[in-house]
């Protein structure tokens, strides 16, 4: 560790110099972790802080003990892996095993579907987080405006006034309005090839839940050729929705004609859909097709797109490199990047969709 680390690094209360309730709340925490963990005695230096801590940890924990253990720990160990906390995945690690669960089983959590290691219950809850963050979609500004907290683009003289009649008809506190925030479309295209197989249930769980919850959103599928699926995914129930879109698509499992089926959507859907929507396709870039289509397909589609944001499950390889004919046709026209093989990169791709205004 440098000079500078050690200057600026916060250093731990000791047991000692801990007044007598922070030495209490050191004694229950080294009984229930076997021992005091290291946020524990940074946050002593503020003993107020650290009871506020310790108030709304017990809360939760009181509050979520309606769910079962596998259950619940599994949704804390997800929310940290989604948030970057570290620390709150091994501390989550550790209440697993601490509560006497299978720890292991956290290395199959992408393939949570298809793994013998989780419950019905807990798959449940792993839905339940792909539904959250299928909710993030991308806006834009309307030509409405609305009461803004701060300055705007425009005065708003109705408050104004209204605000004025506290001040004898002064009008000392401005009123503004700004532009309002409206959807943007979002287009979902998955590719169901052979290829893509281990992965397609759970991107598909990813586009039922979007339909679910965006009212101007469009899916499509394709493998030889392009079927929508936005009327086949938009029922209530994930299994039933499924099942439907697995019947509707012909060439589920088959081989892959990207360019084509990007022509097909440019060329018969590009009224529904539009300009200016945001485009994700789903895809590992393995193509039967001839890359020089493929290009051309996806320089009209960048044209009429506000943006276009391609997952790719292989890009989580370290040594991965886009040599593939198709891959590397598509990616000139590509806004975004992204690996496509876990809940993680769904996670991703939720911040970046938020982002888009």
């Amino acid at each position: 560790m440098t000079e500078k680390a050690q200057k600026t690094r916060i250093a731990p209360v000791p047991p000692k110099q801990a007044n007598l309730l922070t030495r209490v709340m050191y004694r229950v925490a080294r009984r229930r972790f076997g021992e005091v963990p290291e946020p524990f005695t940074i946050a002593a230096h503020h003993p107020r802080l650290l009871i506020a801590n310790a108030v709304h940890e017990t809360l939760l924990q009181s509050g979520s003990k309606k769910l079962p253990a596998s259950v619940r720990e599994l949704a804390v160990f997800w929310t940290a892996r989604t948030v970057g906390c570290s620390w709150c995945v091994d501390f989550g690690s550790m209440l697993q095993r601490l509560d006497g669960l299978d720890v292991d089983r956290l290395k199959d959590i992408d393939e949570y579907a298809s793994s013998p290691r989780y419950t019905d219950d807990e798959r449940a809850a792993v839905r339940t987080v792909i539904a959250q963050l299928a909710a993030h979609g991308p806006t834009r500004r309307s030509r409405r405006l609305r009461s803004a907290r701060l300055r705007g683009v425009r005065p708003d003289l109705q408050r104004t006034l209204r605000a004025s009649l506290r001040w004898g008809g002064e009008p000392l506190e401005r009123r503004w309005r700004e532009p309002a925030q409206k959807p943007r479309k979002l287009v979902l295209v998955c590719d169901v090839s052979g290829s893509m197989a281990p992965y397609a249930r759970v991107l598909l769980q990813y586009l039922h839940a979007a339909v679910a919850t965006h009212r101007r959103v469009e899916v499509f599928a394709f493998g030889t050729r392009l079927t929508r699926l936005t009327r086949e995914l938009a029922v209530r129930d994930p299994d039933v929705a499924l099942a439907r879109a697995s019947e509707a698509v012909a060439d589920w499992s088959g081989g892959t004609r990207i360019g084509h089926s990007l022509g097909v959507l440019n060329r018969e859907y590009g009224r529904r859909l539009g300009r200016g929507a945001v485009v994700v396709i789903l895809s590992d870039g393995w193509d039967r097709g001839e890359p020089e289509m493929l290009a051309d397909e996806m320089a009209r589609l960048r044209r009429s797109s506000y943006r276009v944001v391609w997952l790719n499950p292989l890009k989580a390889a370290p040594d991965y490199e886009p040599l593939a004919r198709g891959m590397a046709a598509a990616l000139p026209h590509t806004d975004h990047f992204l690996a496509g093989n876990s809940l993680a990169s769904l996670a991703e791709l939720a911040t970046i969709l938020e982002e888009t205004r």
